[in-house]
């Protein structure tokens, strides 16, 4: 698995204990309701961001089955929260999702039920 990078880049995993740890910077502009994430790993249109991870071929990989991509919504990451995490040096938003689908394969398409949440870096 790897997150996407623009259009045809990808951001490799860092392997840890529990899984796969993605680490990585958005921009945000907090001049509307909404917060409208920015950057090469913000995918989609103003309304609907989105953070895509790859598997299989769609991340690059030679001599597989599989060929993926998740849909990390960012659309329920609301304003305060984004205000909170940013008067904070010591914190971050995270989510986790389990890499693997219902099928045995790898996770795909649209996550449902993603949680974001505050935490410490």
């Amino acid at each position: 698995m790897k997150v996407q990078l623009g259009r045809k880049e990808f951001l490799e995993p860092v392997p840890t204990a529990g899984g796969l740890l993605f680490e990585f910077s958005v921009r945000v502009d907090l001049s509307g309701e909404v917060p409208n994430f920015l950057g090469p790993f913000a995918q989609g249109p103003k309304d609907g961001r989105f953070i895509y991870v790859n598997s299989g071929g769609q991340a690059g990989q030679e001599n597989t089955c599989w060929d993926r991509r998740a849909k990390l919504s960012l659309v329920s990451i609301s304003k305060n929260i984004v205000e909170k995490v940013l008067a904070s040096r010591s914190s971050r938003l995270e989510t986790a999702i389990d890499g693997v689908g219902r099928d045995g394969g790898p996770v795909c398409a649209n996550i449902k039920g993603l949680k974001w949440s505050i935490a410490a870096k």
